[in-house]
Order: C-alpha cells, then structure tokens, then sequence
C-alpha cells in the first residue's frame, strides 16, 4: 500500500500578543445551528443560496478581459452523505507535480480552449477529478474575495450541492435531499490525480477538538480542521511525519506534526465558509 506523508510546515514566529490579539477577531458563531445538524433540503439550500447572494458573491472578470494562463476555479461542493450533511474534499494523488498528498477542493486552472467561464473550469475540474458530472451540481453562489495562490494564479472559489441523480424531482421543501452515494463516487474518481475522497460532516467541522488556530499568509486568523481519521478511516491511507522546512511552499493543505488538515488556502476558505453558515439565526431555517 503506498503511503502518504504529511509534511511538518514550519510558519512565521508571532510572539504571543500578537497571536492573542489576532484570534480575538475571530467571530463566536452559532454552531447550534441547524444547518450544521440536518440533512439539507431545498430550504435549507435557498437559505445558503440567500446568504452567499447578500454578503459574499464574487465581482467576476469579464470571461474576454481574463488572463486565461493565471486564473483557476474551484468547487466547495455540499451533500448529503446517509442524510448527514457535509463537504466533499479529496486529498491529491502523489503522482501530481504540485500539491501532492494534500487536502484540497476540486478544481484547478483555466483551459482556455474547453471552459466558457470561471464556473466551467470548476465544474469540469470537479468531473474530471471526482468524476461529478456538473449536470448533478447545483450551484449555491460562490464566496470570496478570491486570492492569489503561491503560483501567482487567482483563484475563484465557487459554492454548489452535489444531488445524488441529474433529474430533480419535486419534493416538499423541508424534506431531505437524496444522499450521494460516496463509496461509488470514491471507486470512479480520477486514480491519476485523487488518492481519496472523503466527507466532511458539518457537526466535524464545529468540533472545537479538530480546529487548531492558525494564520492565512502571517496576518489573517482562522481555524484549520484536522481530517486524519476521516480519510484513513474511511479509505485505510496511512501517513507518515516528515520534518521538512517549507514555510508556505504548499498553500492547499497538508498538516502539521503528522496530521492531515485542510489547511492553507482550502482551509481559509473552508474557514470563510463555515463561519458565515454558523452566524446564520436558527431561526431563520425551518425545520
């Protein structure tokens, strides 16, 4: 069995004041919220849809005006897994020139001779990766700013469901949305490019005993989410600690002290993401 290593990143040295006073900034969210305990529905989904509409939707580029060679697109794909709602992440195959054996989202750069958008790239990236046909992706918005990634590309992070079938039959608002079937989605993903794919659940995301606090590029607090027994539990990858100096080399995710995190710019936009789901009232989602 090939193993995976998770590179022990060494980061800037802030003195304590600093770090102190940088994570009092971070927001206290409602992690009582509903939409972190029950399955989704097309409530809940137009709920999200109406926030990210209001607070986070990104100014895109005219598609002529874009600079196709510095550009990328990825997908923050939401679903149900056994009616446990959640986010799809994949951890990136060893063979990949750039990234490899770390977390991240589906997507990757422009192909200026396939894509018609930003959106395009994402979801084709998605299908070629996890093998998500974008006709079963139902885009939520997107959140942002974008940010640039080490490479100097920028990169536009959109938000979608993942709808078990392409036909969407009319159901009551409140009634769950079909869960996708993950060890399926796990048996046709791309062997090339992903090592595995595996479920976040909301609840995880919230539990304060997988977030360790860190800062995006030296200056922004978040949380990053450790997910080593998500993946090795779900798909039996073992990894292994290396110490190697790489302060901000990598920026999608790998982990620190052997475990495997999103981390990087997947988990500053996964941190972007959840917290603005947590501040949402409990009441406005009906249940």
């Amino acid at each position: 069995m090939q193993q995976y290593r998770v590179c022990c990143l060494v980061t800037h040295r802030l003195n304590s004041a600093t770090m102190s006073r940088a994570f009092a900034q971070l927001s206290r969210p409602n992690w009582s919220s509903p939409i972190f305990s029950k399955p989704f529905t097309r409530n809940i989904l137009k709920t999200i849809r109406e926030l990210l509409d209001d607070s986070s939707r990104l100014e895109l580029p005219s598609w002529a005006s874009l600079d196709k060679k510095r550009n990328a697109a990825i997908l923050i794909p939401f679903c149900n897994v056994q009616e446990t709602p959640g986010i799809l992440l994949q951890v990136r195959s060893l063979s990949m020139r750039s990234h490899s054996g770390e977390v991240s989202f589906p997507g990757g750069k422009v192909d200026a001779l396939v894509d018609l958008s930003l959106l395009d790239t994402a979801l084709r990236e998605t299908s070629e990766e996890m093998n998500i046909s974008k006709d079963t992706v139902e885009l939520l918005g997107s959140i942002g700013p974008p940010e640039k990634s080490l490479r100097g590309d920028t990169v536009w992070p959109f938000v979608g469901f993942v709808h078990k079938h392409t036909e969407r039959p009319s159901t009551n608002e409140d009634q769950p949305l079909y869960s996708i079937d993950l060890p399926a989605l796990k048996r046709m993903a791309s062997k090339d490019e992903v090592a595995a794919i595996f479920h976040l659940p909301l609840t995880e995301l919230a539990n304060p005993s997988r977030r360790r606090r860190y800062l995006f590029r030296g200056d922004r607090p978040y949380w990053a989410v450790e997910v080593s027994d998500l993946v090795s539990g779900e798909d039996g990858l073992p990894f292994i600690s290396e110490s190697v100096e790489k302060p901000f080399e990598d920026d999608i995710g790998a982990g620190q002290e052997g475990r495997l995190e999103v981390w990087g710019l997947t988990g500053w936009y996964l941190h972007l993401l959840s917290t603005k789901l947590a501040l949402l009232d409990s009441q406005q989602v009906k249940l």
